[in-house]
């Protein structure tokens, strides 16, 4: 009888060693994590691009003695760029375009820009003769206009910085930006870039 129920227990082991396992759930995959939003290309100097940085050789921040280098001399010395120049004096270096305004500060390149049409663009595509509205559009909250010191609206500078902004007067020196100035018909009659001197809305003062 023991021999019996020990061969029927041997039995119910085996059968009990043979039943399928089951298997545990499989952890469920995280979700992705979502893609960071594109950043906009920089848009780097060049012959035809003026940026917050500079345009074609010329970098704000370069001392005058490499603006010389790049672009020679004052093209019209006798003119006066400002009433002190050696603290400030803005001037079209001889080999540059027609359309083309340096300022220097102090020995230092602040300022660079455009002051009628031609094939220089802003690293948006706008140039001296587009309309405000386009600029704006393109902008939207990364630039705010303010009225024109001199002329009605909608004359106005529209002001978009690319780094070290503020809606207050920018002094950091490392601030960079653009300005687009507006004439009373609407459109664009200069674009300044570079750092606070930008600005300035006449010349140096």
């Amino acid at each position: 009888m023991i021999r019996s129920i020990a061969a029927v227990a041997a039995v119910a082991l085996l059968a009990a060693c043979q039943q399928p396992q089951t298997e545990a759930p499989a952890p469920a995959e995280p979700a992705p994590a979502p893609a960071p939003a594109p950043t906009p290309p920089v848009v780097q100097p060049s012959a035809t691009v003026i940026t917050s940085e500079g345009w074609g050789p010329l970098r704000i921040g370069m001392s005058r003695a490499d603006v010389v280098a790049a672009l020679g001399e004052d093209a019209n010395p006798n003119a006066v760029g400002g009433a002190d120049p050696q603290s400030c004096d803005e001037f079209r270096p001889a080999r540059a375009p027609e359309s083309v305004l340096v300022m220097i500060e102090n020995g230092v390149l602040t300022r660079i820009s455009l002051i009628r049409p031609s094939d220089i663009k802003s690293d948006r595509g706008f140039g001296v003769g587009d309309t405000a509205a386009s600029v704006k559009t393109a902008y939207g909250a990364a630039a705010t206009a303010q009225p024109h010191k001199y002329e009605a609206a909608p004359a106005e500078y529209i002001t978009a910085w690319s780094r070290g902004g503020s809606t207050s007067y920018v002094q950091d020196p490392n601030a960079r930006g653009l300005v687009y100035e507006v004439s009373g018909d609407g459109d664009v009659k200069a674009i300044r870039a570079g750092g606070p001197s930008i600005q300035l809305v006449e010349g140096c003062a």
